[in-house]
């Protein structure tokens, strides 16, 4: 098998690639016709993007999706972008941008290799069964010399797991570590029996937050598959809206993106609402993976207090609980997040920069970070709302 030679091309488009050839590589589990692993490496997610132009050239997204080949079959993929900024990635560089441009380079166009918009971790080298070596180390190549041979200044491969993290560095690629929070279902019954885990202070707090959200005067529900409709998106993107304009300025999806998700991913989804007189006042955007539950976007237009943690937070472990899911993904950052049962997790990125000066510069730099990044984690993680006994337990 492995004579046989590996042809990569390059996608400017993915509707270049029939939806099955993607999937087989991006999720081969869903072929059960249960849920993918990852629901933002399906055909359909990263095609919705592009179709609602969210992602495209203007954008400063310039799809330049790699494709392994073997006899004609494609045995491994990969969503990759020429990026004309750094803005919706996460894994933040720039810093390395203002350095290259003040010593006279040009740091953009740069490749990203990633889902746009999207800081949760799944595999970015995405490989049909029984091609996971080759596949991976092909991709991984393809993106290098598509990074040298166009001259640009880096290549970015942000939020993999842990096993695409080795497989990069031990092929040269510099690793970063970055932080986030997630929840983890250690087999509880019960929204009460998650709180049983806690120290009695956090426990009250976070009955007493619940009590508040939920006396706003209305009534929250969760909306997923044939229940969700139209006039939901509708009420959604306003939401979207406000909280796009006050965190990045301009919101990064556009309106038709969420018809595209209504019509080709509502499965997908679980949309919590917070609803009075029947008229939406606060939502929070989840996705459903096979054995997550991740959490993307919040939005209101009325503001009640702990509403932000109900609808986020709360509601995401209910129904993660009731589905038997492992965890709940909650997004980049935010510390306030602890005290509601989220604890700290290493992320990991792969980066390629071609200039060894400046290479050697970054490597120096990243090196630092991930022993500042361990530390905070070993912080946090010690400053957690579990009861000892809790801890120790699962020590």
């Amino acid at each position: 098998m492995t004579d046989t030679p590996i042809e990569i091309s390059v996608l400017t488009d993915l509707g270049q690639i029939d939806a099955a050839e993607w999937d087989a590589c991006a999720c081969p589990e869903a072929a059960d016709g249960g849920p993918p692993n990852d629901p933002f490496t399906t055909h359909r997610f990263l095609r919705a993007l592009e179709e609602s132009h969210s992602v495209t050239g203007r954008s400063g997204w310039q799809p330049q999706h790699l494709v392994a080949r073997m006899g004609g079959e494609a045995i491994a993929c990969a969503p990759l972008y020429a990026k004309g900024h750094s803005q919706g990635e996460y894994i933040f560089d720039h810093n390395w941008a203002h350095a290259w441009e003040r010593a006279g380079g040009h740091y953009y166009p740069k490749l990203q290799l990633a889902v746009p918009f999207t800081p949760a971790t799944g595999r970015r080298f995405l490989v049909r069964p029984g091609y996971e070596e080759i596949g991976v180390q092909a991709l991984i190549q393809g993106a290098v010399q598509l990074t040298e041979r166009n001259d640009l200044s880096s290549l970015h491969i942000t939020f993999c797991t842990a096993e695409e993290r080795a497989a990069g560095a031990s092929l040269g690629l510099m690793e970063r570590s970055s932080q986030q929070f997630h929840w983890f279902n250690d087999g509880y019954a019960d929204f009460d029996g998650f709180l049983g885990a806690l120290s009695s202070r956090k426990r009250k707090n976070i009955r007493k937050e619940r009590a508040q959200a939920q006396a706003f005067g209305g009534q929250i529900r969760a909306y997923t598959g044939d229940s969700l409709q139209p006039h939901h998106w509708d009420a959604f993107w306003r939401f979207y809206q406000d909280t796009g304009a006050r965190k990045w300025g301009t919101p990064y999806l556009s309106r038709a993106f969420f018809d595209l998700v209504q019509e080709r991913m509502r499965d997908d989804v679980l949309l919590v609402m917070a609803e009075r007189d029947g008229v939406p006042v606060a939502g929070a955007l989840n996705f459903i993976g096979r054995d997550v539950l991740y959490g993307r976007y919040w939005g209101c237009t009325e503001h009640h207090p702990a509403m932000h943690f109900e609808v986020c937070y709360y509601q995401a472990i209910d129904h993660a609980i009731a589905r038997g899911l492992s965890r709940v993904e909650a997004g980049a950052q935010g510390e306030h997040k602890l005290a509601r049962g989220y604890l700290p997790v290493t992320c990991h990125s792969l980066h390629h920069i071609p200039n060894e000066g400046f290479a050697r510069a970054v490597a120096q730099y990243l090196e630092a970070e991930a022993r500042a990044v361990e530390e905070d984690i070993e912080v946090l993680t010690a400053y957690g709302p579990f009861r000892r006994s809790h801890v120790e337990e699962q020590q």
